[in-house]
């Protein structure tokens, strides 16, 4: 079994100041599960939103598994987060202030075999501190190519 799967989502580091993490499962079906094994899936444009006293996340597209018959999943279906009460009442309170956003930084597999999604809790970046990070990401490639 593949337990190396470890999906990022690059442009949450870009778009957003990260605050604080969380590490939440999540409610899948089977079939869901087999597709994330074999790296099948993208958390590009998904969120986190509370609906009811529970959080999801949507827009998280896991592909359709390959040798699913009619028992295959929808691909961008709403999937339940599981978190601890006290975690999910810290989320609500600090999400409904002004600017702040739960977003899906990794998607990846627990050492007991579980799927696991690592959540933060962001502020926007405005568009200088965006310049910002491409500066510092360009002084650090070009400081590695000095150094070889």
């Amino acid at each position: 079994m593949n337990q190396d799967v470890y999906i990022k989502n690059k442009k949450a580091y870009f778009e957003y100041h990260i605050l604080d993490k969380y590490t939440a499962g999540i409610k899948l079906l089977g079939t869901e599960i087999k597709s994330i094994r074999q790296g099948k899936a993208n958390i590009s444009d998904a969120f986190c939103t509370f609906i009811d006293e529970q959080l999801y996340v949507r827009n998280l597209h896991i592909s359709e598994y390959s040798f699913g018959s009619f028992y295959n999943h929808e691909a961008k279906r709403d999937r339940v987060l599981l978190l601890q009460k006290k975690e999910l009442k810290k989320l609500r309170i600090r999400g409904e202030e002004k600017g702040l956003t739960i977003v899906p930084l990794a998607l990846f597999i627990s050492d007991r075999g579980f799927a696991k999604l690592e959540i933060a809790l962001a502020q926007g970046k405005k568009t200088f501190d965006k310049r910002e990070t491409m500066k510092e990401r360009d002084t650090k490639i070009e400081l590695s190519r000095v150094l070889k």
